[in-house]
């Protein structure tokens, strides 16, 4: 099991505490007694989970300033920092956070030296109060990676993003395409339009058309802190398939359901900053594809697709040859996964995204025997 070293090398800025989380002396109210809310907790989970890591890994607060707050820091663990291969860094999906890429790192982590942050507003970083301009706000979460990759110094990287993370990676590609070597998007959230006659074409229950309206209006998890002490209970009782994906390395499946529980039991900053970029939740605001064929030629991408995935359908791999003339893009299918593919089946995820990282080391990759397709 690798064990937690506080990095304190060139880079990373201690936290006064590093036991809490970069926000937690600030709000001490009500909201943290009746939601179970717990900043030692939420790092206690992280270690346990993070203990089942065979790589030895580093934890700390990076100080990225005055970049939405007034001194906001990003939650950073870093493993093999002494390769010199070209980095690989890793931006989770809504609600998630480091401790859930445990199925990844240490395959990841092999070759080359691996960043998994906990994206501004989620996790254990910073939760300023983002802009409820949709344009504005991804600005913002740009600008915490691009602030974040001049802290630790990283001349190069490749971006890897997952769901809402993916929207963030391919923003930050789009704004900064000479610092990347590589872009993969897992199962990207925010690509594509919402088709125009989605609601006449999709029968809704009537008894769940006030629940959609209301989440419209709610951050997406905000079941979870209505249940206050029962939040916990609640993510392992409607959200055991996840839980079960870990099932495999973690021996103690209330460890995970603790863990998304603490996540975002806490102030939903990250949340309010995803509700204002969303359109009824799967969709964006200000899709992707529509500003994606500016990407330079000189950053490949690789898009990873779970078969079964809910957004391989509001999002299909056909979409995506309108660029294959200007972009160089790849496409791939992960066969009998769903949404959250580095977890599914993690072996075929990090078997993909390995070989995506060899391309820029100038290694051939290696056949796969997943699905592929190309546009």
């Amino acid at each position: 099991m690798a064990s937690e070293v506080t990095a304190t090398q060139a880079g990373f800025h201690k936290a006064t505490n590093n036991s809490d989380c970069s926000h937690c002396a600030k709000d001490r109210s009500w909201f943290y007694w009746w939601t179970g809310s717990s900043c030692d907790m939420l790092r206690t989970l992280e270690k346990r989970i993070l203990s089942y890591l065979k790589t030895p890994f580093r934890g700390s607060f990076v100080d990225i300033g005055d970049c939405v707050g007034e001194a906001d820091k990003l939650w950073t663990i870093s493993l093999n920092t002494n390769s010199q291969n070209v980095p690989l860094v890793l931006l989770h999906g809504l609600g998630a956070g480091v401790a859930l890429w445990v199925l990844n790192l240490d395959a990841l982590a092999r070759d080359r030296p691996v960043y998994a942050i906990d994206v501004l507003g989620f996790g254990r970083s910073s939760r300023p109060r983002f802009s409820a301009d949709p344009l504005v706000v991804e600005k913002q979460l740009v600008k915490s990676i691009e602030e974040w990759r001049r802290e630790l110094n990283l001349p190069e990287m490749i971006l890897l993003g997952h769901s809402m993370g993916g929207f963030i990676a391919a923003s930050y590609a789009l704004s900064y395409p000479d610092r990347l070597r590589h872009l993969i998007l897992a199962d990207p959230w925010g690509m594509p339009e919402k088709p125009k006659d989605f609601e006449s074409n999709v029968r809704i229950r009537f008894w769940l058309k006030p629940i959609f309206a209301v989440s419209k209006m709610l951050n997406p998890l905000w079941a979870i802190r209505l249940a206050g002490p029962y939040g916990s209970s609640l993510v392992d009782r409607f959200r055991q398939d996840i839980v079960q994906k870990f099932s495999s390395v973690i021996s103690d499946g209330k460890d995970i359901s603790g863990y998304i529980h603490q996540c975002n039991s806490q102030n939903p900053t990250g949340e309010g900053a995803f509700h204002a970029m969303m359109q009824d939740f799967a969709w964006a605001k200000h899709p992707m594809l529509n500003r994606f064929g500016e990407l330079k030629s000189t950053v490949p991408v690789t898009v990873l697709y779970g078969s079964k995935s809910w957004l391989l359908h509001t999002n299909p791999p056909d979409t995506l040859k309108q660029l294959g003339e200007k972009s160089n893009i790849r496409v791939r299918i992960i066969d009998g996964s769903g949404h959250h593919i580095y977890a599914d089946d993690a072996e075929s995820f990090n078997q993909m995204v390995n070989e995506a990282c060899q391309t820029v080391d100038g290694d051939a990759c290696s056949p796969s025997s997943v699905a592929e397709q190309k546009p």
